[in-house]
């Protein structure tokens, strides 16, 4: 067994692996890997098929998006580059400095660990075999994103698949029901393929459930946002919608959009994701990215800014930072020794890491004292190496199990990971928080037990059909903050009291809420505040102010 431990400022991912077959690996023995026979699978027929890229750019908020990239570029130029620091190359930090780099300014990225990506990043093994962070998925509903990869010319690299969203059915193993959407207008083509799945709703649940969301349609984001105070569980009861639809839809979803049950997500997450698909023709459709995130879609990011004067340096994790008299920011004190000075200083790190570096005398303002009720939520992502084919389909598929969340088999949906002969199953284990501090050992035997309903042909809990080649268990205890109740109003926005301090990640306020979408969009609003504050500013920042920061 080879176990290392990855860390960054205290969010961590232990990363394990075995090889060998499953039983032998629960008994912690060496065994030599094997390639069984698939005798009698000669009917199996996998087909892995991409479709065409949707068509975006007709969508208000792809324009909308488009508007602001296009606003930032446009922005005045600055008499001379303002150099900002940004400390975490995660998406949200690469974001604001491809878009600084657009606004005339000069970034500096500071990433504390050897990979890109934060949240989406990507390690390989020693057979060179990719692992990742999490099972990440591009929605049709993620404008900003679509933009970028515009933006940056690698829009090829989205492998979008068919327009459908397909759950495991409960207490049948191996069947799956579908919601196909056919190419119709939003919403019509949504509430076709609702109308059109008669296996997870009766038509009175449908009727009760599309009657409780009709506040969200008719009143739009106004209302979404009104309902953080409620869990899903109590909007459901407020709604007069069916406990079925909690079992038969609710629990997944609450799962896959942020790692916990409907008890206790708010329902503003829920809204935002349904508003969307309702309101966008192509909002539900998904893509795989075509290979891990850090080499597909952060590096083009890094290669952007560094070819227009930024900067990205790696291994440069920040101690602590430094205020002046006023107090603004000084300095950025480095772990190696080195410290760095800066016109503007942006945070985009995870909330629970931007908490621990957070100056005492900043805490006394509500405005960061406020993040206390900002929580990360943890989260296992895993991967197996099965020794055959498994019976699979090229999408997304929900899992609908007490403990896994959604799972993909990559070596049918992602071009990096494709292989016709031996399945490669992506899974998320949610929600974590019992199982965040177990052996991997328990956590992988538990996952099989799951993985024997969703293939109850192809793969036994006891390993005695579908043998696993190896693993790994990727354990994030604090990714996405959790989305409970009454959190909304404690997301900061990019601006900061602090006149030369910016922030930017997917819990700082824009409408996408904890995800990859979220986190870009910060970044391009964190970019555009700057652009504002000081592209066209007689003084620079470094000028002292008439005023204290904390006055």
């Amino acid at each position: 067994m080879q176990s290392t431990t990855m860390s960054s400022a205290g969010v961590s991912a232990t990363v394990c692996r075995r090889q060998g077959g499953f039983k032998a690996a629960m008994r912690g023995q060496a065994v030599a890997q094997q390639h069984h026979a698939r005798a009698g699978r000669s009917s199996l027929r996998v087909v892995a098929r991409d479709f065409p890229k949707p068509d975006f750019e007709k969508e208000k908020t792809f324009q909308e998006m488009a508007a602001i990239s296009a606003a930032v570029k446009a922005a005045p130029r600055p008499k001379e580059p303002l150099t900002v620091v940004i400390a975490g190359a995660g998406l949200a930090g690469l974001s604001t400095a491809k878009y600084l780099v657009d606004a005339g300014h000069k970034p500096i990225v500071l990433e504390a660990r050897d990979v890109l990506g934060g949240k989406v990043a990507a390690w390989k093994d020693e057979d060179g075999d990719w692992y990742e962070t999490g099972l990440h998925i591009f929605f049709g509903a993620y404008p900003n994103l679509m933009n970028l990869f515009k933006e940056l010319n690698i829009e090829d690299r989205l492998q979008w698949k068919q327009h459908s969203m397909i759950f495991a059915v409960r207490d049948s193993p191996g069947e799956f029901s579908r919601f196909d959407f056919p190419d119709l207008p939003a919403p019509p083509n949504g509430i076709v393929a609702i109308l059109r799945n008669n296996q997870m709703l009766s038509w009175p649940e449908k009727i009760q459930f599309a009657l409780g969301l009709l506040p969200a349609i008719v009143y739009g984001q106004p209302y979404v946002e009104a309902q953080d105070d409620k869990t899903v569980t109590e909007w459901m009861v407020k709604q007069g919608v069916p406990a079925r639809v909690n079992d038969e839809v609710f629990i997944a979803m609450a799962k896959a959009l942020n790692f916990i049950d409907p008890d206790e997500l708010s329902m503003i997450c829920v809204l935002i994701a349904l508003n969307r698909f309702l309101q966008e023709r192509h909002g539900s459709k998904m893509a795989f990215l075509d290979g891990c995130p850090p080499e597909r879609l952060c590096q083009p990011m890094v290669d952007y800014v560094t070819a227009r004067g930024g900067e990205v340096r790696m291994k440069a994790g920040i101690k602590n930072i430094e205020l002046n008299e006023d107090g603004s920011v000084k300095q950025y004190n480095l772990l190696s020794g080195e410290s760095i000075t800066a016109d503007l200083y942006v945070s985009a790190v995870p909330v629970d890491i931007f908490k621990r570096l957070l100056p005492a005398p900043w805490y006394q303002q509500q405005f960061f004292s406020k993040l206390d009720k900002l929580v990360g939520v943890p989260v296992i992502n895993i991967h197996i190496w099965f020794d055959r084919k498994l019976t699979t389909v090229d999408h997304l598929l929900f899992s609908r199990s007490p403990l896994l969340s959604v799972y993909a088999d990559m070596s049918t949906t992602c071009r990096e990971y494709f292989d016709t002969e031996r399945s490669m199953l992506e899974l998320v284990f949610a929600p974590a928080e019992k199982w965040i501090g177990r052996p991997d050992e328990e956590i992988i035997a538990a996952t099989m037990k799951e993985l024997e309903n969703l293939f109850p042909t192809e793969i036994a809990a006891d390993g005695s059909k579908a043998q696993i080649r190896k693993y790994k268990v990727v354990k994030t205890p604090l990714s996405v903050y959790k989305t409970v109740p009454e959190c909304e109003p404690c997301r900061p926005t990019q601006r900061t009291p602090i006149r030369n301090f910016y922030l930017a990640g997917d819990y700082t306020k824009q409408r996408y809420l904890a995800s990859m979408e979220g986190a870009t969009f910060s970044g391009k609003l964190c970019a555009q505040a700057i652009a504002e504050d000081w592209n066209t500013s007689a003084v620079k920042p470094s000028q002292p102010a008439k005023e204290k920061a904390l006055a």
